[in-house]
């Protein structure tokens, strides 16, 4: 950008500024570095967007002038220049997030349809300055930024919002617990964040049925919009952020009862329908990181009870457990299944990232609720119809999971070991049975088992679970 480019910023008119910024957002879309633009130059630029975003006589190139500073946010090396207080504070309240309600009211843009792009854009902005800056961390988390999204939260049921604005806000939000810890506790307790954000989730997917019965469909099985989908993804990072590192040994009631309703939530999202296969693996995978987050006596929420007459509209026939549906544990273990299949075909690098939490979410609700382990038992390790072959060879999910057992990376095998060996109530006859002694050769020698025995059996029930082979 030249110096007349930089005088038409200064003094020109909105259209002007208009134009110049048009041409430079054209030619600059894609970059993420700015060589030819010097300090200087660049800092002189961005005092000339801030001043016209402060006028109101410039309405019209307030969308070029954000997208500007969009685009040079994406710059790391020399982003003090955008991190000014004066500087934040301009895309804060174009954002709509002013810190005071009274005196942003006449100030702050309207979240119309005609004004949503500005609002996008400076969210937009504020993400990535937030992404690079330490100091734009440290401001947005006292500036009112946080007050002001929770307090948007509210207002999601509203039809004018944009998705876009919501979209943006639950990013903002997620960057700034994700990299700021101090605020978790103060958006957990003060600001009731917990309470709003399943709010929000339940009314995502409340909405989307009630679209379909205002059409006069009477079908409850509606599948989510890829948008929804993505705000509820965005949500469920945030939650997960929230209470990551809750000590859940130690919960007061009321805690308690947020992590009860949450789970019941997270149920919910489980046996929801997408529009699409990638969506719906993105849903679960992010709803099985926040299910990682919770106490294990929580998990009972998963299951529902089925009423006589109701196991026909609520739950195929499969997915019924001991008088409860247990759709959503299916879920989980068809995402397990899922994962597996893409490792042995793909070789994934991230194998560990990608399988840990959803084992650690099978392992924990197995442990600690009965009828999860007994269902999970009976798809997992069904009675044995084929004894003549080696338990890794074939395409069942014991099959894929035998073959994890003698995986190179320690903490898989480990992980996969585990899972089966709570299914099998720690009883180790009934674990080289199903698996083969080589395969749990690993587990058994870290626990002193090699010689038979039981580890840690006093958490089980005692009602007999002997399967059809066990003799």
């Amino acid at each position: 950008m030249d110096d007349s480019a930089l005088s038409q910023i200064e003094n020109g008119t909105a259209e002007e500024v208009n134009t110049v910024l048009r041409n430079f957002n054209s030619q600059n879309g894609r970059a993420f570095e700015f060589p030819d633009l010097v300090k200087d130059r660049k800092k002189k630029l961005i005092d000339g967007i801030a001043q016209k975003l402060n006028d109101p006589n410039m309405a019209l190139c307030y969308t070029a002038c954000l997208e500007t500073l969009r685009i040079l946010s994406r710059d790391p090396g020399e982003v003090e220049v955008m991190t000014t207080r004066e500087v934040l504070k301009v895309m804060q309240r174009h954002a709509g997030l002013d810190s005071g309600v009274e005196e942003s009211r006449d100030h702050s843009p309207s979240l119309k349809p005609d004004n949503k792009n500005v609002v996008v854009e400076a969210l937009k902005c504020l993400c990535n300055l937030i992404y690079n800056s330490s100091a734009a961390r440290r401001t947005c988390s006292y500036n009112g930024c946080i007050e002001s999204i929770v307090r948007r939260l509210k207002t999601y049921r509203d039809p004018d919002l944009a998705h876009e604005v919501k979209f943006f806000d639950m990013r903002m939000l997620f960057l700034l617990t994700a990299l700021v810890a101090d605020i978790r506790s103060k958006i957990r307790h003060d600001l009731h964040g917990l309470t709003y954000l399943m709010e929000t989730l339940d009314l995502i997917i409340k909405t989307s049925v009630n679209h379909e019965q205002q059409k006069g469909s009477l079908d409850t099985d509606i599948p989510l919009a890829d948008n929804e989908v993505d705000l509820a993804c965005e949500i469920l990072k945030v939650l997960f952020n929230l209470t990551v590192h809750v000590d859940k040994t130690n919960l007061e009631e009321e805690e308690e009862a947020h992590f009860m309703r949450m789970v019941s939530i997270l149920h919910d999202l489980l046996v929801c329908k997408t529009e699409s296969s990638d969506k719906r693996e993105e849903l679960v995978s992010n709803t099985v990181n926040l299910l990682t987050t919770m106490p294990p006596t929580c998990y009972e929420e998963l299951m529902t009870p089925i009423t006589e007459g109701t196991l026909e509209v609520h739950a195929k026939k499969e997915n019924e457990y001991e008088g409860q549906n247990m759709e959503a544990i299916n879920a989980l273990l068809e995402f397990l299944e899922l994962r597996l299949d893409r490792a042995e075909e793909q070789q994934l690098q991230n194998l560990k990232d990608q399988l840990t939490p959803i084992f650690n979410c099978l392992w924990e609700s197995s442990r600690n609720n009965r009828v999860i382990r007994k269902f999970l038992r009976s798809k997992v390790l069904p009675p044995l119809t084929d004894v003549t072959r080696r338990p890794e060879e074939g395409t069942h999910i014991r099959n894929k999971l035998c073959r994890l057992m003698t995986s190179p990376v320690m903490d898989i095998k480990e992980m996969v070991a585990d899972f089966l060996f709570v299914l099998c109530k720690e009883n180790v006859i009934r674990l080289v049975k199903y698996t083969g002694y080589g395969n749990a050769a690993g587990l058994l020698a870290s626990r002193g088992l090699m010689h038979g025995g039981q580890g840690n059996v006093g958490k089980y029930s005692s009602e007999s679970e002997e399967s059809d082979t066990e003799e």
